[in-house]
Formats: C-alpha cells, structure tokens, sequence
C-alpha cells in the first residue's frame, strides 16, 4: 500500500477513534456528554489510558482476547478479529460468526486500521510487533487505543487472580462491569469444586511437552500454566524456569522423572505424534511417565490466560486425579 494511503487510513482511524472508543487525547464538551461511569482509567502494562465512552470499533487479536470479549457480550463492538489456535467455544459460536476476521494469524498494521478500530485488544506481547508496525505506540498515534492480556506484563507470580483482573479491566473498559462479576463467579465456582474434589490429594510430579525435538519446549514457572497444574493437583518440575515457557533438554526430563507428562495440543503434530515421538526417545525410557505411558492433555487454547483456564484446570485434574471426579 502506497504511504500516502496508509496516512489516509491512519488519519481516519484517529478521527473514528475521537467520535468513538475516547482515549487520552479525546476533547469532549464536558462530563455531561460521557455515558454514565464514564471516563475510567486503566493502566496495562505500563500504557495508562483514559476512555472517554466505551470502545465502539474492536479489534480483538489471539483467540484468548477475542473469547474474553465474547464472555462479556461484546460482538456487537467488535469490527474485527484474527489468529485462532482452535475453534471458538461452542457457547461464542453464533456471536463470533458476525464478525469479520481480518487475518488468519496477525494482519499487517495497513489491514488492521482499514477496519477502523478504536480499539486493538492483543493476547499476546507479540501481536504489538514494532517491526511489524503494530506497536503499541503507533496505534496509540492512529488514535487507537490498545490493551494486552495482564499475563505478559505481570510485575509478580501469575496466579488465578490475575483472570479476574483481566476480566474486571475489560469490563471496566466496556462498561459491562456487571458482565465481568458474572463471569468472576464462574471462575470461581469452577475453580472451587476442583479444589474440594482434590483436598487432601498427593501431587503428581508433572512434565509439560509443549513441543521440540533438539530439545523440550516447556512450560516455567512464570506463566497461568504453572499455576493451572497447581489447581489440578499436580506440581510443574520446571517451575524453577524464570518464565512462561522455555527449552530444557531431555536429560534434564530424565533426571527429574516426571511421574505424567502434560502435552499441549496444537499444531503442525497431532498428539499421537507427540506421544510416539517421546516413547521412543532413549533418554526418556527410564522415567516413570514414559514406563506407565501416563499422559494427560490440553488444548494450548486453555493454557493462556482467559476464559478457558478453570475448565481447563478441571479437565487436566480429571486426567491427573480420575479417581477423585468417579
């Protein structure tokens, strides 16, 4: 696309941003033309925005940010969306089908301000690419406001609480806070009956195979997965790895013997594959998981911090745990 083009879309994006979503830089008459709660004020990761109204034009981007905002019924805010991992949850169906999808993974920055958003929501730190000219500065000078899931930008443990967070915030931002409280209480009792059935439960030494060959691609310490196996009666061997996920090598697998291992599912490699590829791997052949063939396996949807997560600790408690959910 031509320069002159992209400054064309740029400057209509800012304008639509002005009459619609409100951010820092908005003019209004006064307090009297804000909907009521209006203005808030979120600061995410660093990025303190302020909302004149609720976004009217969003743009969620990865799947976990597009199912938050299906959660608290906002398909009709939405002008867009792109990169699924899995299909939508069966309850968002019928609501994200009204929704233009602009990219199968990430659209470019031109594509994504065609759509003329006042607002990109990103599930990923990945998706505000400053090579790719979708940082979140450049938004933010095409009057785009923009927010990114809580879980890269934390400043402490990632633990539950921080879906809560997410949620709040958004609700908070869309003035649905009802909504958020409604979907809150769901985690929660979501959450609760998982821990009553698993009280008192021995945890089972777990190892999750996200993907790799060379060497393993797992989950640390620092990321909703960690806690997720928590939940699920089961401790992470690689919580002492500093971050969400990261390579160790198979005989460091070996040495801490994993008594399960978690794959997650997604992917060019079937789950069959996965599990054939780690059976017959030689440095693995004396760990208990591999002698019992004891796996367990989750979607890498259910992974990432959104609404997926407490269904998502209850199916691996199922699969680590079944005598308790009999």
């Amino acid at each position: 696309m031509a320069r002159r083009s992209v400054a064309l879309l740029a400057a209509a994006a800012f304008l639509i941003a002005g009459c619609g979503g409100g951010g820092t830089d908005e003019k209004t008459d006064g307090a009297a033309s804000a909907p009521e709660g209006f203005p808030v004020t979120v600061t995410n990761c660093g990025v303190k925005t302020t909302y004149q109204r609720p976004p009217q034009r969003a743009v969620s981007l990865n799947q976990h940010a597009t199912e938050v905002l299906l959660a608290l019924g906002l398909e009709k805010s939405m002008v867009g969306t792109a990169y699924l991992d899995d299909k939508i949850l069966p309850e968002y169906a019928d609501a994200y089908q009204g929704i233009k999808v602009l990219a199968d993974e990430y659209p470019s920055f031109e594509a994504l301000l065609a759509a003329e958003p006042d607002f990109a929501y990103a599930g990923f730190a990945s998706t505000f690419d400053e090579q790719e000219g979708r940082s979140r500065a450049a938004l933010t000078k095409a009057g785009v406001n923009s927010y990114l899931n809580v879980e890269e930008c934390p400043k402490g443990p990632v633990t539950m609480d921080l879906i809560e967070t997410e949620l709040r915030s958004i609700g908070k931002i869309f003035g649905v806070k009802d909504r958020a409280e409604r979907e809150v209480k769901k985690v929660r009792t979501t959450l609760s009956g998982v821990e009553g059935k698993l009280k008192g439960v021995d945890p089972v030494e777990v190892f999750v195979y996200d993907s790799g060959d060379k060497t393993a691609f797992t989950a640390g310490g620092a990321g909703i997965g960690n806690e997720m196996i928590k939940e699920a009666g089961g401790r992470n061997q690689f919580d002492d790895l500093d971050k969400q996920f990261g390579d160790v090598s198979f005989e460091q697998v070996a040495e801490r013997a994993p008594e399960a291992i978690v794959i997650y599912d997604y992917g060019d490699k079937t789950v069959a594959d996965k599990k054939k590829f780690l059976l017959a791997h030689p440095a693995l052949k004396d760990v208990p998981a591999i002698k019992n063939k004891r796996f367990a396996v989750l979607p890498l949807s259910s992974t990432v911090l959104g609404v997926r997560v407490p269904t998502g600790v209850s199916d691996l408690a199922r699969q680590l745990h079944p005598d308790r959910f009999q």
